[in-house]
């Protein structure tokens, strides 16, 4: 058994969060990475902005801050995983190997900070994806750069898909500063006027992102004001909901619409949907393109007028929902936690 230490100086949050209401991408990775690596028989610590110490799931949960700043680490460990932040990466100087796990587009990294932190301790960067790593400069300091990509959860992974062709009812669970508006303008001129009783149900807000959300909340009100006002045209605002409502949600779905963002370095919004045998349609915006098969769980359309007739295809052709929901299913629930877990298992170095 090896001591694997997590710090994360983020957002509050611990194992509990996500059995409670929503959480974002970033953090629902970590619990799920965090309580597999436990059940492969590891002391796993977490020290992060929780509020209290917490045993849960085999994963030990503390506040990272005691009666001083970063004060709560411990000496010891065999893989320190330091989480985005440039405080983090040189706590552990005695941890039998460092790693530097990022999440969102590299260019971050390109400050005094970070730099001076990256030549001096060589930690080898986690990315999470192949356009993710493209997004760090090749002469920039790092030991190795290593992609693993995030794990799609067994809550969708092992979840029975929905027994019958659903009704045409598109969903949208990702940030709504990411393209809502402008999958609303799509939805409004272009996908709902050609499908009888369609309806696009958003799944979007301010609370899945913690405090980084309520600095947002007033810009994300404005693009979910537009999407209220669609109600008319088949618009249903629902909100963010904790993991396991949306698995019955995509259940009752019959394609994710996400046009995606050049930020996107992984997208679990599609990931999720398409393990639950949801087709998707996006276009070649960041990474969502490596979540979707083209032309066989969804489509990664090249225009808008290609991603709206793709959209009204699966929305109102059954033959071709089948054929893609069910290629979704044999193709898209291969990769989990386990086997990302697996992968960091190979960084740990016995000391």
């Amino acid at each position: 058994m090896s001591r694997i230490v997590f710090a994360d100086d983020g957002i509050e949050f611990d194992g509990k969060t996500p059995e409670n209401g929503p959480l974002g991408g970033v953090e629902s990775s970590v619990v799920n990475l965090m309580e597999e690596l436990a059940r492969r028989g590891h002391e796993v610590l977490v020290r992060n902005m929780c509020a209290a110490p917490l045993v849960h799931k085999g994963v030990d949960w503390a506040p990272i801050h005691s009666d001083r700043p970063y004060g709560n680490m411990p000496e010891h460990a065999d893989l320190f995983i330091a989480n985005r932040g440039d405080k983090l990466i040189d706590l552990m100087p005695k941890a039998g190997r460092s790693v530097f796990w990022i999440h969102n587009p590299a260019n971050f990294l390109l400050k005094y900070r970070y730099l001076k932190k990256l030549w001096k301790v060589r930690p080898a960067i986690i990315f999470i994806g192949d356009y993710h790593a493209t997004t760090y400069p090749r002469w920039a300091p790092a030991g190795e750069r290593i992609v693993i990509p995030y794990g799609i959860p067994d809550l969708f992974r092992n979840a029975e898909p929905g027994k019958q062709v659903p009704a045409p009812r598109a969903v949208f669970t990702s940030n709504p500063l990411r393209s809502l508006d402008w999958l609303l303008d799509q939805w409004q001129h272009h996908i709902y006027p050609k499908v009888a009783g369609a309806e696009l149900h958003v799944f979007s807000g301010a609370a899945t992102y913690g405090s980084v959300g309520e600095g947002k909340a007033h810009a994300m009100d404005k693009v979910l004001e537009q999407a209220r006002a669609l109600e008319g045209k088949g618009v249903v605002l629902r909100g963010p909901v904790a993991k396991a409502q949306l698995v019955e949600e995509f259940r009752q779905a019959r394609v994710l619409l996400y046009r995606g963002d050049i930020n996107e370095t992984f997208c679990l919004a599609v990931g999720e949907a398409q393990a639950m045998g949801v087709p998707a349609v996006v276009e070649n915006l960041g990474s969502v393109s490596e979540r979707v098969i083209d032309g066989k769980t969804g489509y990664v359309a090249e225009s808008e007028i290609g991603f709206s007739s793709s959209a009204v295809s699966l929305l109102s052709d059954d033959d071709l929902w089948q054929t893609q929901h069910q290629a979704a299913l044999q193709s898209q629930r291969r990769w989990g936690w386990p086997e990302a877990a697996k992968e960091f298992e190979k960084l740990i170095i016995q000391v």
